[in-house]
């Protein structure tokens, strides 16, 4: 029978530890109560290393039960409607802590209900866990529980999220085609420079023939595959590890993101993409009832986008001294003259968050035309590209066997 360590208060309020074998921690729990204890923490007592739960050890556990987005966006939509039926908020994060599924995820909840059986809030309780509940999802909760609009505010949360992982996931789907031919291309490429290069080389040696420089080119690249291919992954390692560090900077992050907004294929969709999460961020939270300088704070901190960031830095200052919104995002160059117009309306007409909300459902429009276009463009353009890689081949190894009936006849 499996031990459990156990953690309770006596009747007096001192606090107790001890072992107890049982079934489960159930019959633990109410072993205990029988005995006038409350119970406070009890957990599987593991006596060597061949009984250890491996789940248990922290790095295995975030593999194997990530709190995913999905996770995050049905809670949302589940804690809004119980509190909309009445219930108490604790009640609710009871009920829910039961239903999810990630081990992880019923830990923050259980964290979340002992902060707020303490005499915390809800908002509070949730910015003690900002890797699951980021700034913008707290800040929200904050202006729905100062407002009394709670439930709204989480249903519009539940809908950003939404909107969000569907965004992700078009590009993702769309990215998926050309990475797939992409491996595909590696992958056939490496095996024929691995496996039927250093064949002809010995034929091409053999007969003495004088190889094109396209064939030689092909040779040295078969070359370095097969014998210094630990220096070409430490290469690729170390480029990766210069590529993070320069993207950890501000300066760096920010070369990076303007150098991928123009790019000839991709620079368009990334600006679009850009463009949309600032939109529907801004009108979330500003819809949600949080604060207009607060809302941009919020803005600069979650867009993932460096020129996004400095730009509303300028916002952020402009607002702050009583000017515009519109002004400081036209000196951006991400944001296209219409973007910028219809904040301008908005600000005249006292409805800025309707005209993001417009401005992002535009641009959703948008990254879905321009996702299927590209998906479309991509196909025929990546057949082509591998077919090309295959001829180059077949040339560059067929073009020394031309020479051989001059090597012949000498």
């Amino acid at each position: 029978m499996p031990e459990f360590l156990y953690e309770a208060l006596d009747k007096g309020g001192k606090q107790v530890r001890g072992i107890i074998e049982a079934a489960n921690e159930d019959v633990i729990v109410e072993k205990l109560r029988s005995m006038g204890y409350y119970p406070l923490k009890v957990t599987a007592h593991k006596t060597n290393a061949a009984n250890a739960d491996l789940l248990a050890l922290p790095g295995l556990k975030l593999i194997f039960h990530r709190i995913k987005t999905k996770h995050i966006m049905t809670f949302t939509r589940q804690l809004a409607t119980l509190i909309d039926a009445g219930l108490p908020i604790i009640r609710s994060l009871s009920i829910l802590r039961d239903q999810v599924e990630s081990e992880i995820f019923k830990e923050k909840i259980t964290d979340i209900i002992e902060q707020i059986e303490g005499g915390g809030s809800l908002s509070e309780a949730l910015a003690r866990h900002p890797k699951v509940f980021d700034n913008l999802y707290v800040n929200m909760v904050r202006a729905g529980e100062i407002g009394g609009v709670l439930e709204a505010v989480l249903n519009k949360i539940a809908e950003f999220l939404e909107k969000a992982q569907a965004l992700k996931g078009k590009v993702k789907s769309a990215m998926m085609y050309p990475l797939v031919v992409s491996l595909l291309a590696i992958g056939i490429v490496s095996f024929i420079l691995v496996t039927i290069i250093p064949k002809f080389e010995d034929i091409f040696r053999q007969l003495g023939a004088e190889l094109p420089a396209l064939t030689r080119w092909l040779i040295t690249a078969s070359n370095v595959l097969m014998y210094k291919s630990p220096w070409v992954v430490a290469a690729c390692i170390v480029l990766y590890i210069v590529y993070k560090k320069i993207n950890g900077t501000k300066q760096g992050k920010y070369v990076l993101d303007t150098l991928k907004m123009k790019i000839v294929v991709f620079g368009p969709l990334l600006k679009k993409i850009a463009i949309v999460r600032f939109a529907g961020t801004l009108a979330t939270l500003i819809h949600a009832g949080v604060p207009i300088l607060q809302s941009l704070d919020i803005v600069r901190d979650t867009s993932g986008n460096e020129v996004i960031s400095r730009a509303m830095d300028k916002v952020y200052n402009s607002v702050k001294e009583g000017e515009t919104i519109h002004e400081p995002l036209s000196e951006c160059p991400v944001f296209p003259p219409l973007v910028v117009h219809m904040i301008a309306v908005g600000e005249e007409t006292g409805a800025i968050d309707l005209m993001l909300i417009k401005v992002a459902e535009a641009y959703e429009r948008e990254v879905d035309d321009t996702v299927n276009a590209l998906t479309s463009i991509l196909e025929p353009i990546l057949i082509v590209f591998l077919g090309a890689i295959v001829g180059v081949i077949v040339v560059a190894l067929y073009l020394p066997l031309f020479s051989i009936p001059k090597i012949v006849g000498k």
